[in-house]
């Protein structure tokens, strides 16, 4: 449950990212660093190397807590957060895409050693945006961010928010493969926020 409340926590986390920086052109630096980081970790084998551990997805774990208790301040992430798992459902079924992407974002997980590390991730980023809107976002139905207009014209921000989605589909396959679905959300809410809560520092 632990695991899976983690997963969950990260496209959580992810989504919550892509709706300050569609709505604010900018975003919280330690969770956006600790997402883009479970995106590159395709060799991980276990939950805490993928995010680094609970303190890294505080601002996920925050998000998915309050979504949990009916907060409506956070809709937009949670509309995010269900059309992401929708589109794992879909995603699901392309073999040879996955494999594509993985061998890509090992590839990219290796450029920019010689850079200043906000500089890497930038350039990382930009690598990643151009993978998602080649592979990811040609199933259909695609994911629509909304914001302002003067942040979404942003390069860099749109960037960002489509790596930051590829993390959250990341999370989704994880949250899959560890056993959740939709049934494990709709009759394990309660177990799932005492979960949750005990993963705050």
């Amino acid at each position: 449950m632990k695991d899976r409340t983690m997963a969950l926590a990260g496209i959580f986390q992810a989504t919550e990212l892509v709706r300050q920086a569609a709505n604010h052109g900018t975003w919280s630096g330690y969770a956006a660093e600790a997402s883009f980081r479970s995106l590159l970790a395709v060799e991980a084998d276990s939950i805490d190397t993928i995010y680094g551990g609970s303190e890294d997805l505080r601002l996920g774990v925050q998000t998915l807590i309050s979504v949990l208790d009916g907060n409506r301040r956070y809709m937009e992430s949670l509309g995010y957060a269900v059309s992401i798992m929708q589109l794992e459902t879909r995603f699901r079924n392309r073999a040879e895409m996955q494999s594509d992407i993985g061998e890509k974002l090992q590839t990219i997980a290796g450029l920019g050693d010689e850079l200043e590390a906000y500089e890497k991730y930038d350039q990382q980023a930009e690598e990643i945006a151009g993978l998602y809107s080649k592979t990811i976002s040609t199933i259909k139905p695609r994911i629509v961010v909304n914001g302002r207009p003067q942040y979404l014209q942003v390069p860099r921000t749109v960037n960002w928010i489509r790596t930051l989605l590829f993390a959250g589909l990341r999370s989704a396959v994880l949250w899959r493969q560890l056993g959740g679905g939709r049934f494990s959300l709709m009759f394990g809410r309660k177990k799932m926020l005492e979960q949750a809560l005990t993963l705050l520092p």
